[in-house]
């Protein structure tokens, strides 16, 4: 395109045809500069097209986002495959559309909206402004929102979900992902993350209704339409009383000597975690001060994800040591997911992995659950869940305590649909799990929860003092009782999607066509379970008894050892993903010769299945 002045260009953008080359594109380009609102975002794909830069108008405008482990999830941005005012506004009138066609009483429970402290300014994107769009598409449409007037914890979308009995919500967030990410988390009504067939289903839908309704623009609707309530007050004294249910030793607490820190990781998490420990009868913990307002850049972080370890809580852990203090709590910035670390003897301190934490709240809600149960409870009746990819140490707990164990797909929102059908069925959950230190104690949430894991920590925690027994020493009396459960889980980023299926492929026919390993380096494999295309060697059918999964890739192996190993895709980011976990019998308690095993592993694990140096992938940096 020939370069004009100023507004003949314009001009020119908005009357098509455009001279791409790729009709596929022209139409893609013309749709988005008819239908974009946003003067940030469409001046981007403008600049694009007045430069030529035609491959990244084409990576941006002739694809679209999918539903993945955590609802749509994407860098802010223009395009059709990014977040962004025009792909919310699309994603809502496609549930819109979806929703009206599931529940004739749409109209009279309405629909929760909530975000977090996201924002970009070149694109004008922010959660806030992204939820109130949301807001404004379904209140076009005569439909009831309830729209927090604040930033909230992901944990209160599904809690309002229910407590409301709305038929669906959605949370406006990318959790812990980079600061250029943000994302559009739907619940059902049953209060857990939508699973299949939902999310295809409202794929269709939102492929339906691309071009924007009368009125999909106007977010002054959030602030004149009578259909608009604001839940935050009502939501957050009912969570907090909600709370109570799992308070075990509320005087205790109320005493305690041990002091806490907490870093809300420039998120959401401060104000809620502060009423929590209120709620137990805590003073409160000493905030982080650079990190507990939000700062949607980050800025005192490399990335915003707890799990990361010391070099992320690094603040949190000098302010500690300064002020005496024995426990770190870290939620993430959407506060659903909690990091923990303990100061040691020695003056070193100990950063728990999702696994170990969750060995610990799984002693912890069995133990309080028997000394608080009534007369007529049966153990029979109690369960606990966890990701296939998370540690086993729950289901070694229930084997010798009596209570059922079971694992689900990665991802909470199976967890989350699981335990609202097991309390359908009149079962009681106590605890479930994913390693990526995702945490539920008790059934008020469908979802982890980092606010009300942080405060069951402290209670634990409290507890564990008076009997002059720290974390890290009660995890240690667990593993002695129920066998060790030694794990390492670590990734690899890989940016190019055709390197990461032949890897997989690789393994699907590693000697010859459609055989799987026999060996990796010197071990011997036992069964491999393929969770892409439902084969698993242990069955007699050969058929996984978990649900096919053909848009992840994701294959476990179990060793000869008692090693069990899997390596996955992410679900929201770039990576390749390897779990494994050395689960020892309660007479093995050689841990130095069970952790060399298990480093042994991971190197031929690595070395023969993911073979990084050959296929350029990038090690996590540490």
């Amino acid at each position: 395109m020939a370069e004009n002045a100023e507004g003949d260009l314009n001009s020119n953008l908005l009357h098509a045809p455009y001279r791409t080359g790729d009709p596929q594109l022209d139409t893609a380009v013309g749709q988005w500069l008819r239908w974009d609102k946003n003067p940030k975002t469409k001046e981007q794909i403008e600049t694009l097209l007045r430069n030529g830069m035609n491959k990244e108008l084409r990576d941006r405008l002739c694809c679209r986002m999918t539903f993945g482990t955590a609802g749509l999830r994407s860098a802010m941005g223009a395009g059709f495959c990014y977040i962004n005012d025009l792909t919310v506004i699309q994603s809502t009138q496609g549930m819109y559309k979806y929703l009206e066609r599931c529940f004739s009483d749409f109209k009279q429970r309405g629909f929760v909206v909530g975000y977090d402290t996201r924002g970009q300014v070149t694109s004008s994107c922010s959660s806030q402004r992204l939820a109130k769009l949301t807001a404004a598409v379904l209140l076009a449409r005569d439909v009831p929102v309830y729209l927090f007037s604040r930033y909230v914890p992901t944990p209160f979308v599904p809690y309002a979900v229910q407590e409301l009995k709305a038929v669906a919500g959605v949370m406006i967030t990318a959790s812990h992902n980079r600061k250029e990410d943000n994302g559009y988390k739907v619940y059902w009504e049953n209060g857990a993350q939508i699973t299949s067939p939902h999310d295809k289903e409202i794929l269709k839908c939102i492929e339906e209704c691309v071009e924007p309704w009368n009125g999909s623009w106007n977010d002054n609707l959030v602030d004149t339409s009578p259909l608009k309530k604001d839940p935050l007050q009502d939501i957050c004294r009912r969570y907090m009383e909600d709370l109570k249910k799992i308070c075990f030793h509320r005087e205790l607490n109320s005493k305690t000597t041990l002091k806490f820190v907490h870093t809300s990781f420039h998120g959401v998490g401060h104000d809620y975690v502060q009423l929590a420990f209120q709620v137990f009868g805590f003073k409160p913990p000493i905030p982080v001060p650079e990190q507990k307002d939000p700062d949607p850049d980050f800025s005192t972080v490399k990335c915003p994800n707890p799990e990361e370890g010391e070099s992320v809580l690094e603040l949190s852990l000098r302010l500690a040591e300064k002020e005496n203090a024995q426990i770190v709590l870290a939620t993430d910035p959407d506060a659903d997911r909690l990091a923990v670390a303990e100061l040691q003897e020695n003056g070193h301190w100990k950063i728990f992995t999702g696994n170990e934490l969750a060995a610990l709240f799984g002693w912890w809600m069995f133990d309080c659950w028997k000394k608080n149960r009534s007369t007529n409870a049966d153990v029979k009746n109690i369960y606990m869940l966890a990701t296939t990819v998370s540690s086993k140490i729950l289901k070694a707990i229930a084997l010798k305590e009596g209570f059922h164990f079971e694992d689900t797909l990665p991802g909470f929102k199976w967890i989350g649909s699981r335990i609202k059908n097991l309390l359908e069925n009149g079962k009681e959950v106590l605890f479930a799990f994913e390693e990526s230190i995702g945490f539920l104690c008790g059934t008020s949430v469908l979802d982890k929860d980092g606010v009300s894991a942080a405060v069951v920590v402290a209670e634990m925690a409290s507890y564990l003092e008076t009997r002059n027994v720290t974390l890290k020493e009660q995890l240690r009396k667990i593993y002695e009782i129920y066998g060790y459960h030694l794990s390492k889980t670590s990734y690899f980023l890989c940016y190019d999607p055709p390197t990461i299926k032949s890897i997989f492929e690789r393994l699907r026919n590693f000697e010859s066509p459609k055989e799987y390993p026999k060996f990796c380096g010197t071990f011997a494999i036992l069964h491999v379970r393929d969770i892409t295309t439902g084969y698993d060697s242990s069955q007699p059918n050969k058929k996984s008894i978990l649900p096919v999964s053909k848009n992840s890739q994701m294959i476990t192996f179990t060793f000869q050892n008692g090693c069990v190993a899997t390596l996955r895709t992410s679900g929201t980011e770039p990576k390749i993903k390897y779990y494994a976990e050395m689960c020892a019998s309660p007479d093995q308690s050689d841990t130095a010769l069970l952790e060399e095993e298990l480093k042994k592993l991971i190197e031929a694990l690595v070395e023969n299945f993911l073979e990084p140096n050959k296929n350029g992938l990038i090690w996590r940096s540490v």
